[in-house]
Parts: structure tokens; C-alpha cells; sequence
């Protein structure tokens, strides 16, 4: 189902750095979200640039993996699938509605796993961009803390008569911010692929409007949204440093600090599709 076997797994474990055990077992599965969430970079470049995301594995693989590029929750969670049945894991694909504070009810675009191991269920959310760098308990009330930073997973209803799980994160002003939304509904591939069709060329989709990148370290987290550069520790609650950069510095700063070192084509193409977003707003 999640094409498993057309996945070199060794080769996706050596682009993680991952040497340990390939038991389906909770500590195989906790190294494999953490080394996936800090080693696989996330962007939204192809559909920025280019209006297309191939969900075809071959192609993720040769992205992701060979050329060391980055992507975002479809492509992430088809790989990572595709890794945990080669492995032998249990798990449903769901989909979830991004909140980041609003109230507003959005279209189903992000993409996640339910794992199970030895009868306890545990969210794997590794395609969020500043994804948590462990997997949470699905259980209602779950407070963790994952290397400084505070989450909470509740169980509820998340819109009339639909029950499903609301996971937030502390936010700035020492409260609650609800990320997204989910319910256990299972996604298969072919349903993302409707999903990533809306993302990567809609003119609805946020992805399309300007470049936008996460890349999250234990200590911190880098984000580039359009020319605004955010730094954030990984134990505060809102950005530590703040710059506005003009096109041209893009590539370099996408090279240096998110580890995404573009040909000079595709350098080229995303200063001046950047420029002309910048003109039209």
C-alpha cells in the first residue's frame, strides 16, 4: 500500500544517520521520527517555483534522499510510510487541518501517521516543518515536553459532530495554540495526492504566494516566511531575532542556514519569482 518495497531503505537510513536496531519497536520508531524530523528538510519551493510536487516515491527518493532537498508533509510522510512498513511498524495515515490559532475551518492538508507498538498508539508527525522531534501518545491530556519545547495533545470535538484530537503547542503569551486538527479517519496515498494537488497549484493554496521554510534543531528554529527570517529558542515562545532580507540574499541564507544549497537555475528562478511576488502584494 505505502510502496515499501520500492524504497532503497538503506539509503534513506544512511541520509538519517541511523545505525541502531530495525525492530518495529518504540525505540526504533522514537530514533527514526527524531533523525527524520532533523535531518529531512522541509520547503514548499517546488510548488512555489515550479507549481508541481511529484508524489511518485521514485521521485521523492531522488529529492529528498540523493539530492539532499527539502519538501513538505505529503512527500515527508510517503517516504517515512513507506520506510516503517518496510520495517514492519503498524500505522494509519490520517490527515489534519491547520489551525495555528485561528478558528477558521481549512481544507484536510496535513499529513500524518497513527503508529502502534505493543497496543499504545502514538502520533508521528514528522512533516509539520517544526514538527515535535519525538512521537506523542495519543492519549487525551498528554502534556509532553520535547527538548524544551511544550505540547498538548486533547481529545474533543473538533467540528459539530465530528470527534478527533486538537494538538497545541505553549505560545507566546504562555497559553495554548492549537496547531492542528485530526481525526483517526484512515488517509491513503491517494488521498494525499488530492491534497497535494490543491497545495502545490491552487491559487487558494498559501504555498504558492512565496517561499516558505522550516528547519528545526534541538536548540532552535529557523523559519523563512517570504523575505522574513525568524530564529526562535527552543525554550522561548516567540522569535528571538527577526531580519527582513531582500531577494538576492536568499540563496545563500537557504544554503547556510537551512542546509538547501540550490543549482544556480533554480537560485536564479527563486530570487526573481520572489521579486515579483514581492511587486504584487
Amino acid at each position: 500500500m505505502w510502496h515499501g518495497d520500492q524504497l532503497d531503505l538503506d539509503a534513506y537510513l544512511a541520509h538519517l544517520g541511523y545505525e541502531g536496531d530495525r525492530a518495529p519497536t518504540l525505540e526504533t520508531l522514537r530514533a527514526l521520527h527524531r533523525a527524520h524530523v532533523l535531518t529531512v528538510r522541509w520547503d514548499n519551493l517546488d510548488a512555489f517555483l515550479r507549481g508541481s510536487v511529484s508524489l511518485d516515491l521514485a521521485d521523492i527518493q531522488d529529492k529528498l534522499i540523493r539530492r539532499g532537498r527539502g519538501g513538505y508533509c505529503f512527500e515527508h510522510i510517503l517516504l517515512y510510510a513507506a520506510a516503517l512498513e518496510r520495517l514492519g511498524f503498524t500505522f494509519t495515515g490520517v490527515s489534519g487541518r491547520i489551525r495555528m490559532g485561528t478558528d477558521k475551518i481549512l481544507p484536510a492538508t496535513h499529513a500524518m501517521l497513527l503508529v502502534t507498538v505493543d497496543g499504545r498508539r502514538w502520533l508521528s508527525d514528522i512533516g509539520f516543518g517544526a514538527s515535535p522531534l519525538d512521537v506523542i501518545e495519543l492519549t487525551d491530556g498528554n502534556e509532553p515536553v520535547i527538548d524544551g519545547r511544550r505540547f498538548l495533545l486533547r481529545r474533543t470535538e473538533i467540528t459539530p459532530g465530528a470527534d478527533g484530537w486538537v494538538l497545541h503547542h505553549r505560545d507566546a503569551g504562555g497559553g495554548w495554540t492549537a496547531r492542528h486538527t485530526f481525526t483517526e479517519n484512515p488517509q491513503y496515498p491517494a488521498d494525499y495526492r488530492v491534497g497535494n494537488h490543491f497545495i502545490a497549484t491552487s491559487s487558494h493554496s498559501p504555498f504558492v504566494s512565496r517561499p516558505f521554510v522550516q528547519r528545526i534543531r534541538p536548540e532552535r528554529t529557523d523559519q523563512l516566511d517570504g523575505l522574513t527570517w525568524t530564529t526562535t529558542a527552543a525554550t522561548s515562545l516567540s522569535p528571538d531575532e527577526e531580519r527582513l532580507l531582500e531577494p538576492a540574499e536568499l540563496p545563500k541564507v537557504l544554503a547556510d542556514t537551512f542546509g538547501q544549497e540550490l543549482p544556480d537555475a533554480e537560485a536564479e528562478l527563486l530570487v526573481e519569482r520572489t521579486e515579483r511576488a514581492e511587486r504584487a502584494r
